[in-house]
């Protein structure tokens, strides 16, 4: 019985992948392409490189008693979620190509699940950061007030979403017992699962924007109130508010917008759309994203840089170094930080300047 001929009522649990590969016409070639070179050699430096650089920040974050605030908690939350979404590429790189035809369903779709898990903490953290960034400044303070209960009830709910998120094709929202609506992208799923993805993406893109946004005027908005030393301070505020912004909200638009793109077109064209011509090259530059997010938030932090070459330092001399100096005991007052203005707020978070 040919596949033309199955009755979509049907459901076909016991299928191989290889069956809805075949169905959704995306062929698994027995010989290795040009672009699975391209895709391979690519992929794997790069994932090697995400693992590292978000290892070096959690580590950076852990050890330097500076960065014992929520913002920073987050931070290392995020780069951990890029930690993981460095090795969910790794491993669906591993296995893609000709190695596809070799999978179970079941591993095929703990692939998948990987992926869907990493990416969807990733941005869950950005949004996080967004929310945190937008209480603090909005209230004129140096670090958000939220409990380390508080941060870290944040950190498990921002992973809980992640499963639940790569869990839900596995579970019941997949395409074995319809198979007019498998995807050409991933031929397990459902395409609407996928414009669900997609949609919800730029939703969370369209809501820090317009978060960040709000921060923007408010500033803006209390600078034409105070003195004009304060507002020199506050318009330098601004310029590197600006800079934050146009890089995180840029980062995301040009690693994430081909992917969504190509899931948009997909869940809504079906094969018509042809995704599968550029469905790897998006998930390449979206994997981007993982190693950007350390050097937007972290590698302008010049006290996180100092950090980054001390452990370097370290490791390259196997542990023969000092302890990192710990921030001062006035710094970690927070009545002191309570009462810091928006000039504290751009000298010693945006910018962190050496001296004490």
């Amino acid at each position: 019985m040919t596949i033309d001929n199955i009755t979509s009522s049907s459901c076909y649990s016991n299928q191989s992948v290889t069956f809805f590969y075949q169905h959704a016409n995306k062929a698994i070639g027995g010989n290795w392409t040009t672009r699975d070179y391209l895709v391979l050699g690519l992929g794997l430096p790069l994932s090697f490189i995400v693992v590292l650089a978000n290892l070096l920040v959690m580590a950076a974050i852990l050890m330097n008693r500076r960065f014992h605030f929520p913002i920073y908690y987050l931070l290392g939350n995020m780069a951990a979620a890029d930690l993981f979404a460095g090795l969910a590429y790794t491993n669906l790189i591993l296995n893609t190509g000709p190695w596809t035809a070799t999978l179970t369903k079941k591993q095929w779709y703990i692939r998948g699940a990987l992926i869907d898990i990493s990416l969807t903490a990733s941005v869950a953290n950005l949004l996080a950061v967004a929310v945190e960034r937008h209480q603090t400044i909005i209230t004129m303070q140096l670090h958000s007030t939220m409990t380390k209960r508080r941060v870290v009830l944040l950190i498990i709910s921002i992973w809980a979403v992640g499963i639940i998120m790569g869990l839900v094709p596995s579970l019941f929202w997949n395409c074995e017992c319809d198979l007019s609506d498998c995807s050409t992208v991933a031929p397990l799923y459902s395409r609407r699962f996928l414009i669900f993805w997609a949609l919800l993406n730029l939703l969370t893109f369209f809501v820090m924007l317009g978060m960040y946004s709000h921060i923007f005027f408010h500033v803006k908005r209390q600078g034409r109130h105070t003195s004009q030393h304060v507002s020199e301070a506050r318009q330098q505020t601004i310029i590197n508010l600006m800079k934050t912004i146009s890089m995180v909200l840029g980062a995301f638009v040009i690693c994430w917008t081909p992917g969504l793109i190509v899931l948009l077109l997909d869940g809504l064209q079906g094969k018509n759309g042809n995704a599968n011509k550029y469905e790897k090259y998006c998930l390449v530059i979206a994997e981007c994203n993982s190693l950007v997010n350390p050097i937007i938030y972290s590698l302008r932090d010049a006290e996180m840089r100092k950090t980054f070459k001390w452990i370097l330092c370290c490791f390259c001399r196997h542990g023969g170094c000092q302890p990192r100096e710990t921030l001062s005991t006035e710094m970690d007052s927070p009545l002191k930080e309570k009462s810091l203005s928006y000039k504290l707020e751009d000298s010693v978070l945006w910018k962190n300047p050496d001296r004490q």
